[in-house]
């Protein structure tokens, strides 16, 4: 037995950052391994064959974890990570190894990177996460929505989820690279991902370099709360990875979200649809689908009496479902409340109705912040408008108020 349990702990240790021992890798069996449901099929795949690798080395199974290994390589012939943990299986039958990446002494960045992808897809793959939950955010999309994407970004994971009218259902994740630095971009070059609410426009079209693989879908970062908080910078795109890579390690784009060819490939009738919502967000936690049904209802509420008290022309009623802090194109709430009274004077009748309603939660703020879209169709004596219109809603002392608007 090449590798005892000390030694294994070392290498699980080092792939995974965890307080793991060999009993507790030993409790997950093959077979349990090689049946986790709904992953997409070469993620699946993927992660399947690492971890029985794994599995195998930790109860000496030498030849049948290099078998596996080899298996894993012929299958996806340009997966980096698999060349590292064969390398350090061949090294293994001369030496003992010490750490993941062992049979390379010089540890450089490379394999470090290696390293840290291991980390992800076996956390992942080992995880007892309850699909049934959804991500802890209010995420209620329209009906032209069909899909909503919520990437999780502390965990290189990429989650898709159905509309199904009345709820989300899960579908699929995908593991996914983010930026070298991390994220929360702040301005252009920082090499960081964006957090917060954004929507995915059809595939480019021109020709792109081979580094973006099967094709890229832009982002619209920077949206009107980046452009409202001074935060800079383009090009934020959903796209794969060069052809001759499986895929990158988790913090190596340049701020975009980067996912295998194939993952992408899978996406790609969701993505070009070109209204698909993208939510980034960091350390996401999981809920059950009643508690982002309440928020719903209640924020649903308030823009019905918002919409009820502008139909009237009360402008300071209407007024009052504003924040101070409001702000849009350079106006603030009293600039927005003058117009407003100048506009309102007459209180000429007003018709004015929403669809196509969609809610969002903004990611990693310190308050409540919803993203809401709506179709708006207004007609007074004057003036016949139909507009997609895009509202930010922020609670303050428990009451939702608006703190941008404008149209899309």
């Amino acid at each position: 037995m090449f590798l005892n349990k000390v030694l294994t702990y070392t290498l699980l240790a080092a792939i995974t950052l965890m307080p793991w021992n060999a009993t507790a890798i030993n409790s997950y069996s093959l077979s349990n391994l090689l049946h986790k449901p709904k992953l997409s099929q070469l993620t699946a795949l993927s992660e399947n064959l690492l971890a029985k690798s794994l599995l195998e080395i930790t109860q000496g199974k030498n030849q049948q974890a290099l078998n596996t290994v080899d298996e894993l390589i012929r299958t996806i012939p340009n997966f980096k990570l698999a060349y590292l943990v064969r390398g350090d299986l061949l090294m293994a039958q001369a030496q003992n190894l010490q750490a993941f990446g062992n049979a390379n002494a010089d540890q450089t960045e490379a394999i470090k990177d290696l390293q840290a992808e291991a980390r992800v897809r076996i956390d992942r793959y080992l995880s007892d996460e309850n699909l049934d939950k959804v991500p802890e955010l209010l995420l209620s999309p329209n009906e032209q929505q069909s899909h909503v994407i919520v990437v999780d970004t502390d965990k290189s994971r990429l989650y898709l989820y159905k509309n199904n009218g009345d709820k989300l259902s899960y579908v699929a994740d995908y593991y996914v690279t983010v930026g070298k630095n991390g994220v929360d971009k702040k301005s252009e070059g920082d090499k960081r991902t964006p957090i917060g609410v954004y929507f995915a426009k059809q595939k480019l079209t021109q020709p792109l370099a081979d580094m973006y693989g099967d094709g890229a879908y832009p982002l619209n970062y920077p949206n009107e709360w980046d452009a409202q908080h001074n935060r800079s910078g383009s090009g934020i795109w959903v796209h794969g990875t060069p052809s001759g890579t499986y895929s990158r390690p988790p913090n190596a784009s340049d701020g975009c979200v980067v996912l295998t060819n194939q993952d992408l490939k899978a996406l790609a009738p969701i993505l070009q649809t070109g209204k698909t919502p993208v939510i980034i967000a960091n350390h996401l936690k999981w809920s059950d689908a009643d508690q982002s049904n309440a928020e719903k209802q209640t924020l649903q509420a308030a823009i019905d009496t918002w919409l009820a008290d502008w139909k009237s022309q009360n402008t300071s009623q209407y007024l009052s479902h504003y924040s101070h802090a409001f702000s849009n194109d350079g106006i603030n709430y009293q600039q927005w409340a003058a117009h407003k009274f100048r506009v309102q004077e007459n209180k000429p009748k007003v018709d004015i109705s929403l669809s196509n309603i969609s809610m969002f939660a903004y990611p990693d703020t310190d308050k409540k912040l919803v993203v809401v879209d709506f179709t708006q169709d207004f007609r007074s004596p004057t003036l016949s408008n139909k507009m997609q219109k895009r509202q930010y809603w922020i609670q303050e002392d428990n009451t939702w108020r608006i703190i941008s608007e404008g149209s899309t």
